[in-house]
């Protein structure tokens, strides 16, 4: 039995890749655009940067716990997801500061953004140094939006760029949610595990448990009117809880013999 799932290879997800580029415009965006007169505690600078930081931390941690809890794994992708969702809001704060509307989804300067295609992970993937340059080739590739001049510009991307992020997250948690479901989670693996080590071998004569199909193994009954006698017990215990009675064996007298008139038994 494969008792822990495979954990890591967040570097070969587009989320993550995503979530990088985000977070590093965020910080950009916020050094070049923030300041005293608009931001003068510096709280939204600070709010705005760890959530773009919480969006791409969350996925690296999410894939790291994988192996021994896809609980933790399908909610800390829901963090991640949170996290982008509520760093849209600032950026749809500042258009609107702005007296202007994000972009429609439709219009050239949106169908841009949206139609450039990330380059496969899987070759990069394999170590930091790699996987840098590799992310930094992908930023590049939004440049010329999300390092423009024009503040709105730069946030209107960056919306975009989020709302990919947050759809790859959101299908990525469904297939979270499939796994778990087909094949449980680590706890269980490791209570059918213990339970398999804590099972001796069935009997060569062991019938077949009538509830699951599994072998079973002679047991004696604790308590009850039957205590002290044998029954078969199904070896998926606790989780099964088949039985079937002993079949007792009649043991048929040996024939008698008479030598001399005597009786030979």
């Amino acid at each position: 039995m494969e008792l822990f799932d495979k954990y890591g290879g967040y570097r070969k997800l587009d989320s993550f890749t995503l979530a990088t580029v985000i977070q590093l415009g965020t910080i950009r965006f916020c050094e070049r655009f923030l300041n005293r007169r608009n931001d003068p505690c510096g709280r939204t600078f600070d709010q705005m940067t760890q959530a773009a930081r919480s969006g791409r931390q969350n996925i690296i941690e999410g894939s790291e716990r994988a192996s021994t809890s896809k609980e933790t794994e399908m909610k800390l992708t829901d963090v991640a997801r949170a996290s982008l969702g509520e760093l849209r809001g600032d950026y749809e704060i500042w258009v609107l500061q702005h007296k202007r509307a994000p972009w429609d989804p439709h219009a050239e300067e949106a169908r841009a953004v949206y139609g450039v295609r990330l380059d496969p992970a899987s070759g990069s993937a394999q170590n930091a140094h790699l996987s840098g340059l590799y992310l930094l080739a992908q930023e590049q590739k939004f440049a010329p939006w999300v390092d423009s001049a024009d503040s709105l510009v730069a946030a209107n991307a960056l919306l975009i760029l989020i709302q990919r992020a947050i759809n790859i997250l959101n299908k990525q948690k469904e297939a979270q949610g499939k796994m778990f479901l087909e094949g449980g989670g680590f706890r269980e693996r490791l209570t059918a595990a213990r339970l398999e080590s804590r099972v001796p071998p069935a009997e060569a004569d062991a019938p077949l448990c009538p509830e699951c199909g599994k072998p079973m193994r002679t047991r004696t009954a604790k308590a009850g009117k039957n205590v002290g006698q044998p029954f078969w017990g199904c070896t998926g215990y606790p989780e099964c809880k088949g039985l079937r009675e002993v079949q007792k064996t009649v043991t048929a007298h040996p024939p008698s013999t008479v030598v001399d008139g005597v009786d030979g038994r």
